[in-house]
């Protein structure tokens, strides 16, 4: 008998254990998971990594193309001499190419397109070969992002390293609300813009607690954030974190195993909001991903 309740003591440790190794299997084949879509999303037609430039406008004609006689000089195979002209007129932008060369808009050649309109929807694309152009605003500057579908930084690019998956980062936390609250959100730009703040998300580590202040994104709040790693081991600025939102009766967590570095982490023509003052947390998150330039752990 003593030794049927031994058997039976040790098949319910196995069980538990077995339990708990399939969990930890799940969870972390659910960030891997996530990480591998977010590469590919670094190196899709609209990521990060192949951007090419970004140019900021003059109000009135801004010429194109890769002569050294244009506003805006390109040097690339496929920029003409002389692509067209950009023209800035009040809350407009207009596109104009020039005879002989050719851009594309939905795949048919155009020789003129309003590419920007306050009261627009969307912003069109142009197409120049492997090239593409888009209108950005930023506050009171409006610039070209220019990406090279062909860029060799595709080919050449290297996943950011990663802490290693530690549930413990999983931090459960609680939504605390705060009607009508904005907060000063600056880019690395040097411009400083009021964003709308829904409230904070309120953890405790170590016995501690702390609250972060969460923008609106759809269905997830989206967290800027910097902690004691940032530029040690992650990117100098902070990272980036995006929250589910929890229906009635579910659970909020913090996962910082999907921290993720901002796109300036990746080029130079991105425009990256900063983390706020308040955002900036005292202790280190050994979790997400690493700068590549620190990845020495």
């Amino acid at each position: 008998m003593l030794n049927l309740l031994r058997l039976q003591l040790i098949l319910a440790c196995l069980f538990v254990f077995q339990v708990s190794f399939a969990q930890k299997l799940t969870y972390e084949d659910s960030v891997n998971s996530w990480y591998r879509q977010r590469i590919i999303d670094l190196k899709a037609p609209d990521g990060w990594v192949n951007l090419a430039g970004l140019f900021w406008l003059e109000k009135g004609k801004n010429t194109l193309g890769s002569g050294n006689d244009n506003s805006i000089k390109v040097n690339h195979p496929d920029m003409p001499t002389h692509a067209g002209t950009f023209e800035v007129a009040g809350d407009e932008v207009r596109w104009t190419t020039h005879p002989g060369s050719q851009v594309l808009y939905n795949n048919a050649a155009i020789t003129s397109l309003l590419v920007y309109s306050s009261s627009q929807s969307s912003q069109p694309q142009l197409a120049i070969g492997s090239l593409r152009m888009n209108i950005i605003i930023r506050g009171d500057k409006t610039g070209i992002r220019l990406r090279d579908l062909q860029s060799a930084a595709i080919k050449q690019f290297k996943a950011p390293a990663r802490f290693p998956i530690n549930q413990q980062w999983k931090i459960k936390a609680r939504f605390k609300p705060s009607p009508s609250a904005t907060i000063a959100i600056q880019n690395v730009l040097g411009q400083v813009n009021r964003e709308a703040s829904p409230g904070q998300l309120v953890f405790t580590y170590q016995k501690k607690t702390y609250q972060l202040d969460v923008l609106n994104e759809g269905d997830q709040w989206f967290v800027l954030f910097a902690d004691a790693t940032s530029g040690k081991t992650t990117y100098p600025t902070g990272r980036f974190l995006y929250v589910p939102k929890n229906k009635e009766g579910e659970e909020v967590y913090l996962d910082f195993n999907l921290a993720f570095n901002p796109p300036c982490a990746f080029t130079n023509f991105a425009t990256c909001p900063l983390p706020p003052p308040q955002n900036r947390l005292p202790f280190a998150i050994i979790a997400g991903e690493k700068y590549k330039a620190h990845a020495m752990q």
